[in-house]
């Protein structure tokens, strides 16, 4: 007889464990499916390990510039065994806690890999083959998203990597290639320039971290540049050949010619593939796009009583959208009628170095949607607590609708960034004009002063520019 729940998780990424914690804090006999480990990917092999990695790199940087703060730091090294190694041991850290949440809350959790078999129905398969009938009245497909691989660039884990082995690299790339300019591939890009490789980006697109605001894009590929990294967009990688001490690259430039070029290794960072293979949607006739479950506002897919959240569904691809899902999938199983969400509240932070931000419409969507705007952009060196930090390069820019003073958007880069945006995110959910955020005291020094230069500047009235 098939163990029986109100609701059964399958995956237990940020969007996965969050669902269930949930369903168990409103009373919900509550199970979860993993098939490796508590936390998924973001966890253990995305978001927290790398931002180790890149805080360990970011102290690295600036021991090199001591001389910069007025200290002397002499005979600086980097032990990238050592880096990986607090990486793995934070990732570790935080598994375990996921863990101690399972427990606390109550939460079944069945190792193995789940599979959908009918409408309230799966089988979990455990690592030593042994089969285990589970049924619900709500189920959760949190199955998440793997990195897409090039067709003539297939990850091998020795020259050609994606991010899972980028965290855990074998050696110290020399010279590195990364494709793709989006977070994961401008994370990486700056860890390793930092630590001492060679680094190129090629981006397909014409300017880098092409979902950001253009001006961002432009001084993120100006302070790059200014790090020794070797920038090219409107570039795309044809033809990648292993050899015996590295990889050549056939790379299509702007001007339509082919140059073959040598790097140690290549990061591919191309966007992702939905983890919907095999877990029983075709069996229940779930409907897809482009392969990712089509749901509702309410997480609902086309089946009854099943929902899916996180980067197994639409875009954007990010872990905090996951969880805000698994929230309101449970809330709504539950009767609780949550709010749907909505996708322009919902903030995106890049931790390469400088950091980027940014929350709701770019100044260029925003007049493509047919918005009259104000735009108000203040930069780092007109403020105090930027200038004594060592970090004046940088900006906010913020975008209002001209008739109304809506705040449609905003977008940073520069020094903690991702730690300012939420503030703007607040704004955004409660609806905020430029009138609130301009009568908001702001404390002073802090970099969070930009935020309100910014707003002040959109309508003529910035104080320190």
């Amino acid at each position: 007889m098939a163990d029986s729940y109100d609701v059964i998780v399958l995956g237990s990424g940020p969007g996965g464990y969050v669902a269930a914690i949930r369903a168990a804090q409103l009373g919900l006999k509550t199970a979860i499916v993993e098939r490796e480990l508590l936390g998924g990917i973001c966890l253990n092999w995305g978001c927290i390990p790398t931002k180790a990695l890149l805080r360990s790199s970011e102290i690295f940087h600036y021991m090199q510039h001591a001389k910069d703060y007025g200290l002397v730091a002499e005979k600086i090294s980097a032990d990238l065994d050592a880096v990986v190694k607090r990486s793995r041991g934070v990732a570790k850290q935080l598994n375990q806690g996921v863990t101690h949440l399972m427990k606390k809350n109550k939460i079944t959790v069945h190792m193995g890999t789940g599979v959908l078999t009918a409408p309230g129905k799966l089988t979990v398969t455990a690592e030593d083959g042994k089969k285990t009938d589970l049924e619900a009245k709500n189920i959760i497909v949190a199955t998440g998203a793997r990195a897409r691989d090039l067709p003539f660039a297939k990850a091998d884990g020795k020259r050609i990597w994606t991010y899972r082995t980028a965290m855990t690299p074998p050696e110290m790339p020399t010279k590195l290639l990364v494709i793709g300019s989006g977070a994961i591939g401008v994370e990486f890009a700056s860890f390793y320039n930092d630590m001492g490789a060679k680094v190129t980006i090629v981006e397909m697109l014409d300017r880098i971290v092409p979902v950001e605001d253009k001006d961002v894009s432009a001084h993120l590929e100006k302070q790059f540049k200014k790090q020794g990294m070797d920038i090219r967009t409107a570039t795309g990688v044809e033809k990648i050949d292993v050899t015996g001490s590295g990889v050549k690259a056939s790379i299509k430039g702007k001007d339509g010619k082919v140059t073959v070029e040598e790097f140690s290794h290549v990061i591919v960072a191309v966007g992702i593939v939905p983890n919907t293979e095999n877990i029983g949607l075709e069996t229940l006739g779930v409907k897809t796009e482009r392969g990712h479950i089509v749901t509702d506002a309410a997480c609902k897919t086309n089946i009854p009583g099943l929902y899916a959240i996180g980067d197994v569904t639409a875009p954007p691809f990010l872990a905090h959208k996951a969880s805000h899902e698994g929230v309101i999938a449970v809330e709504a199983i539950a009767g609780k009628h949550p709010h749907a969400m909505d996708v322009r509240n919902i903030p995106g932070c890049t931790y390469c170095h400088p950091q980027i931000a940014s929350v709701g419409l770019t100044e260029a969507k925003a007049k493509e949607a047919g918005y009259e705007v104000k735009v108000g952009n203040f930069p780092f060196i007109g403020n105090g607590k930027a200038i004594a930090l060592g970090e004046a390069e940088g900006f906010v820019k913020t975008v209002f609708d001209a008739k109304t003073g809506e705040l449609l958007g905003a977008h940073m880069i520069g020094a903690e960034v991702t730690e300012m945006i939420q503030g703007y995110t607040i704004g955004k959910t409660l609806e905020t004009t430029e009138a609130e955020l301009m009568e908001t005291v702001f404390p002073h020094p802090t970099i969070s002063e930009t935020m309100h230069e910014a707003v002040l500047g959109a309508y003529g009235r910035a104080l320190h520019i």
